[in-house]
């Protein structure tokens, strides 16, 4: 095995931390998908039209994919430049602290349109932290595991992706069926402070996770690259081109078609 990958034993905590990491960040993005088709429309346009106010309120939901690529390339850069672990935490700090925050914005009826826009704030920063995890954490699994099967080892992290769909939902439907008629006014509010204990564990567990062997190395080296982003498009941009295009055709028939939620009879939420 090379110097710098670890062995096997050494795997399961990189991987158990990189998998949580992403399940709790796909957790508060699924979730906010969720609220934005179910609960929304009514706290935050309650004053539109039923159907303009459901659009303004997936519109919302849209923004976090927008940034996405966004996130990617900025926190990209800084874990090229300071480290992947480093990185990670702030995305995890970033997602969490959105998410809760949501949780306790005011609705329409104390922000007015103040509300909306706030709304708007943080899902841009959910889609931001998401964008810098996914990439961050395969990276996290890549770089401990030996270059012979480093395409297995960052396959597990995409795990967390479905793993966060199903916990969000699931979450949804047990805290809808505990408060009943109470979910629109304040009972959709406590997933998101669920997230608060998600982020917690996921830090904790984070944070005992060493540097990736393998930037420890370009560190001891000084051998960081100024300008990351340049520096990939100059060296790989065909492959960069490719990956995206693979990507936008696997993330089609997720992106449109019916979520999760549509399955577990949530839509008949009121």
């Amino acid at each position: 095995m090379a110097a710098n990958s670890a062995s096997r034993s050494q795997m399961g905590p990189v991987i158990f931390s990189s998998t949580i990491g992403t399940a709790i960040e796909w957790y508060d993005f699924f979730l906010y998908g969720t609220m934005a088709a179910l609960v929304f429309n009514k706290v935050f346009f309650p004053e539109t039209d039923p159907t303009v106010g459901t659009l303004l309120s997936l519109f919302t939901f849209l923004v976090g994919f927008l940034a996405r690529p966004f996130g990617g390339a900025f926190f990209g850069h800084l874990g090229d430049r300071i480290g992947r672990k480093s990185t990670l935490i702030a995305t995890l700090l970033l997602m969490g602290i959105s998410t809760l925050l949501i949780g306790f914005l005011p609705g329409y009826s104390t922000l007015g349109l103040f509300a909306a826009l706030i709304l708007v704030l943080l899902r841009l920063c959910q889609g931001l932290g998401v964008g810098g995890e996914w990439g961050g954490s395969v990276l996290l699994a890549m770089e401990y595991g030996h270059k012979g099967r480093r395409g297995f080892w960052s396959s597990w992290p995409q795990i967390g992706a479905p793993l966060g769909l199903v916990l969000s939902t699931l979450t949804v439907n047990i805290v809808q069926a505990a408060t009943g008629s109470n979910f629109v006014s304040w009972g959709w509010r406590i997933p998101f402070f669920i997230s608060a204990l998600l982020i917690v564990i996921g830090l904790y567990i984070r944070l005992n996770i060493l540097e990736t062997p393998l930037f420890a190395q370009v560190k001891e080296q000084k051998r960081e690259a100024k300008a990351p982003i340049i520096e990939a498009f100059r060296h790989s941009t065909p492959e960069i081109l490719l990956s995206a295009g693979a990507r936008f055709v696997e993330n089609a028939p997720s992106t449109f078609s019916p979520p999760l939620w549509w399955y577990t009879g949530l839509t008949n939420c009121s």
